[in-house]
């Protein structure tokens, strides 16, 4: 039997709670009946409904134990606050690997695709571990510290944000030793009075949790990468950047994207280099680079990271293509419906207009975007004239907008919303189209996608 990830005697220790009834020997923690694993330690959270209610439910899934504020049966330790206990869980994970380097992501768009690819390039150097989804908040850091086994060499974890003050408590628990900004941009700014301002210094209390000697990655095409370095040396930290102009630690000089991968040319550390991703999204080019630096700063080679980053294919709703069949042919479906603002929507109007075919842009509200909201959907009009897209769809009150914006000949429809939209959609797709979908979240771009994929009978 392998080693158990937590013992009774070491969750007691790390939380300050007391045993009850049978040893526990847990492989893994969990927070959520529905995704529990068999060994699992189940931690009791509050919440929208109360995790003591689920208790019977992840003992009868082969929980190994539980967490909990109260129990009056099986194997247990009972805390004063079940959060609190799980994020003393966390740095105790955290304490007793005291060799593992650390890296920590974030930024306004591509942190969860490139904690990804850095997890990707770190498996193949060694004992690692990583964020799975976007387990980036509050309760997702912790959780993913908790889960961090006592061997791991090397781990990575996103960071993200809603609001002032949240980065900064989630960076001391990480505690990384390397600090990843993808870029800053006009995301969550209904939460900042000062706007994008504030955002840039909400991603900067990335480096609260960094000793002297850390090492930040900083997108220097970023209009906020001089804020963001200048509050990354104030801790000692050490800078690297990434960025298409000379005299950065890793410059882009090439991006051709074409079916299904994308040729980069750069220059790392003096050297000249080229290589091929599974991507095709122009935004890849800077961020292949800051996996790249974010890599080497964690001692993985060079190599290992390009070998990493060769075989890294789009995730699902971040630009996952699939080529969807119809009578007389097939035409591509690029997935972009997880979330949108204006810095992603722009990169994948800009991707889409690179396509060989009829282009058509299939676009939901942005969210959070405060009282600019109509302005930053109508100045997309000008990019979809740049990627001379032919067919727009809109879908939402904010994208009302750009609707009023867009010349009749790239008009395709307009509706309230996504479900509405989607089997207009459906019905104006032919054979050698490339369908581009996105939007936030909250916004429902994924409707889009699966209507498409049910009319059509699926991918392949």
């Amino acid at each position: 039997m392998s080693d158990p990830l937590w013992t009774t005697a070491e969750i007691v220790a790390a939380t300050g709670g007391r045993a009850q009834e049978g040893e526990i020997w847990a492989s893994g923690v969990s927070i959520d009946t529905r995704t529990l694993e068999p060994g699992d330690l189940f931690v009791a959270l509050a919440g929208a409904r109360d995790g003591h209610d689920f208790i019977p439910g992840a003992l009868k899934r082969g929980a190994a134990g539980v967490l909990a504020t109260h129990i009056s049966f099986g194997s247990a330790v009972v805390v004063e606050d079940t959060f609190a206990a799980l994020q003393a869980l966390g740095r105790a994970a955290r304490d007793r690997a005291p060799a593992c380097r650390r890296a920590a992501v974030t930024g306004s768009v591509g942190k969860t695709s490139v904690t990804r690819a850095i997890a990707a390039g770190l498996a193949l150097a060694g004992p690692a571990h990583a964020s799975v989804k976007s387990y980036n908040n509050h309760i997702g850091v912790p959780l993913t510290l908790a889960r961090m086994p006592r061997g791991t060499a090397r781990a990575v974890f996103e960071i993200g944000m809603n609001h002032a003050g949240e980065i900064g408590p989630l960076s001391v628990q990480v505690a990384p030793h390397v600090a990843v900004v993808t870029t800053v941009g006009p995301v969550h700014v209904e939460n900042f009075e000062d706007g994008e301002a504030g955002v840039a210094r909400a991603k900067a209390e990335i480096f609260e949790g960094m000793s002297p000697g850390g090492v930040a990655v900083l997108n220097a095409d970023d209009r906020w990468a001089d804020l963001l370095e200048a509050a990354a040396r104030e801790r000692g930290v050490r800078v690297l950047r990434f960025g298409s102009a000379a005299g950065v630690d890793a410059q882009l000089t090439s991006f051709v994207a074409g079916e299904g991968e994308a040729a980069i040319g750069a220059v790392i550390d003096g050297q000249e280099i080229a290589f091929t991703i599974p991507q095709t999204g122009a935004h890849w080019g800077p961020n292949s680079l800051a996996v790249l630096l974010a890599l080497q700063a964690m001692d993985v080679k060079l190599e290992t990271g390009l070998k990493a980053l060769k075989t890294f294919g789009a995730l699902e709703g971040r630009g996952a293509e699939r080529r969807i069949d119809l009578p007389g042919g097939a035409f591509t479906l690029i997935d972009e419906s997880y979330n949108a603002n204006p810095l992603s929507m722009s990169s994948a109007l800009r991707s889409l207009g690179g396509r060989q075919g009829r282009r058509i842009a299939v676009l939901t509200d942005m969210l959070e975007l405060g009282p600019d909201a109509a302005r930053h959907h109508a100045a997309l009009a000008d990019e979809i004239e740049s990627a001379e897209v032919d067919a727009v769809f809109c879908a939402g009150p904010l994208m009302q907008a750009l609707w009023d914006r867009l010349p009749a000949s790239r008009r395709g429809a307009y509706a309230e919303t996504a479900q509405v939209l989607a089997p207009q959609v459906v019905d104006a797709v032919r054979p050698g189209d490339f369908v581009m979908v996105k939007g936030s979240n909250g916004s429902k771009a994924s409707l889009v996608v699966q209507a498409l994929k049910d009319a059509a009978g699926g991918a392949r």
